[in-house]
């Protein structure tokens, strides 16, 4: 995997893909609640459409690159609303 590291050597961004985290971190999420990092290595999701926000799912590799990244849509979105 090809990323770069971006301003700390914990802090990594991934060309179209996610932001990788190293060691003790916390995350908050666009309905501002706080989540802590578990793992070594933690993926978050920068293109918005992970079904696992503020974690990456892998989803940025069925995206189109001209679509990411996006601003993420509210959770509780139905279609049609």
């Amino acid at each position: 995997m090809s990323c770069e590291v971006y301003s700390h050597g914990d802090v990594v961004l991934c060309p179209n893909g996610p932001m990788l985290l190293r060691g003790d971190h916390v995350v908050t999420d666009e309905d501002g609640a706080e989540h802590l990092t578990t793992r070594p290595v933690s993926a978050v999701c920068r293109c918005g459409h992970s079904a696992t926000r503020p974690w990456c799912d892998g989803t940025h590799k069925l995206v189109t690159p001209h679509r990411a990244p996006r601003r993420p849509l509210p959770r509780n979105t139905e279609a049609g609303a």
